[in-house]
């Protein structure tokens, strides 16, 4: 479903649209027992899953979070626009550029968020209402450190039998993150009321505040603050 025919499909999505996790409704999952330490600075991570409004929204609550970027991976810059990505041919995937404070939260954490409430891991090539490999779940790691954390927490959530599908989440080396066009920045914070954020993407929010209060923040922080 092409999400740029904006209110077109508003009606249909109330008959279609999968909850945040296909196969339950959306619960905590274990912390990640391999994790970083808790260290003052900045890092960056870069996740895919699905439609990036909401993945952005749920990161822009996440304390610790300095800024979340809703963008393209996994192909060229050439064909780092909306239109051409939308088409599913170019490599890339719509993924969030989260730049946060390890100090405050972990890099385990971002990732026990997003295997939570912000996607649906053992959806294939689709979250929700929306097909298509550019909408697969995708972790791009930036460090071998991050690399190390996420292949043992997939494998950890898998031998715990936290789904019950397989996770088809794929862990690839980072190369580039190309930002989105600026009308889908804070996509989600400016058009509250659009059908497709509100049956999406607000629920994830509210999951975020249910789950994980200590990890949640009423202001969401925004690309380009007012």
């Amino acid at each position: 479903m092409r999400k740029n025919v904006l209110g077109l499909c508003a009606s249909l999505l109330a008959l279609t649209v999968l909850p945040a996790c296909a196969d339950q409704a959306p619960k905590a999952v274990p912390a990640a027992v391999v994790d970083e330490a808790h260290a003052a600075g900045s890092e960056t991570a870069v996740l895919a899953g699905g439609c990036f409004w909401g993945m952005q929204g749920v990161f822009e609550h996440v304390k610790g979070v300095k800024q979340v970027l809703s963008g393209y991976s996994g192909g060229d810059k050439a064909t780092a626009q909306y239109e051409t990505v939308s088409g599913g041919g170019t490599g890339h995937a719509e993924s969030v550029q989260i730049t946060f404070d390890p100090s405050q939260v972990t890099y385990g954490q971002i990732l026990r968020v997003y295997f939570s409430v912000a996607h649906d891991p053992t959806e294939l090539n689709r979250q929700g209402p929306d097909e298509g490999t550019n909408y697969r779940s995708n972790i791009f790691f930036t460090s071998p450190e991050q690399q190390k954390i996420a292949q043992a927490y997939i494998a950890q959530l898998a031998k715990a039998h936290v789904y019950s599908d397989p996770i088809v989440t794929r862990v690839d080396r980072f190369s580039a993150f190309y930002p989105a066009e600026a009308y889908h920045q804070d996509y989600l914070i400016h058009n509250p009321d659009s059908g497709y954020i509100q049956i999406n993407d607000l629920p994830k929010i509210a999951n975020l505040k249910r789950i994980y209060p200590e990890l949640y923040r009423d202001k969401p922080v925004m690309v380009a603050a007012k």
